[in-house]
């Protein structure tokens, strides 16, 4: 039950700064709890912001007595390496290369490309196939995606 209302709390400071809520994690013993807490947005997640988040969250487990132990509170953006969750994630990108893993009916898929755009919830990537010059738009329904990883490069 702990869990479930500090999730909740979170989840609700986390929206009202204009953030969402990727991955929450509660683990550790009643002798130190160690709080978990993902965040990103639509434009990027900078340290100031976790460091504001950690205040107003602490702020409010304190005043409510959320938590009836020592605890450690960690506030971050869950990191490039990390598959994208959301769709508003997208957004901040797009022009970025992508690994994407995805169904195609009751085939599983996966393609490389850049995001290009982004029209309601497709989001259209920019695929070079191997003996085209030419690259291809292809259009990949956000809710058809099982996993999807920016790709890094230097």
């Amino acid at each position: 039950m702990e869990k479930e209302i500090l999730k909740q709390e979170i989840d609700s400071i986390v929206s009202q700064e204009g953030f969402f809520l990727i991955e929450f994690i509660l683990r550790g013993d009643k002798k130190q709890r160690i709080i978990e807490v993902y965040i990103d947005g639509k434009e990027a997640v900078t340290s100031s912001v976790c460091a504001e988040l950690s205040r107003i969250i602490k702020d409010k487990i304190e005043s409510e007595q959320l938590i009836d132990s020592n605890y450690r509170l960690d506030v971050s953006s869950p990191g490039i390496e990390r598959p994208l969750k959301f769709l508003e994630q997208y957004h901040k990108h797009i022009n970025r290369n992508f690994e994407v893993h995805y169904k195609a009916g009751d085939e599983k898929r996966k393609i490389e490309g850049k995001l290009i755009r982004i029209d309601g919830d497709k989001l259209i990537f920019e695929v070079k196939p191997k003996s085209a010059k030419v690259p291809d738009e292809y259009e990949i329904n956000f809710k058809d995606i099982n996993k999807a990883k920016v790709l890094i490069s230097f």
